[in-house]
């Protein structure tokens, strides 16, 4: 992925206060696509790790027990 370097502008009012940011629409996609990469890593991740879990639901374990398949 080609990083875009972003030079965001705050907007102000005449108090000084902050108002907003603005962004080239370059920017503002460049943002939004790590944004998107970021969230299909962390689905992955979590996807990874349900793989690896060997958790039952609770009420799955609670009938278990009282068929006296767990002990």
């Amino acid at each position: 992925m080609n990083t875009v370097p972003i030079n965001p502008q705050i907007i102000k009012d005449e108090a000084g206060r902050s108002l907003g940011v603005f962004l080239t629409t370059t920017e503002f996609q460049q943002l939004l696509d790590e944004l998107e990469e970021l969230e299909d890593i962390k689905a992955y991740d979590e996807a990874k790790g349900r793989e690896n879990d060997d958790s039952i639901p609770f009420r799955q374990a609670i009938d278990e027990i009282r068929k006296g398949i767990v002990k």
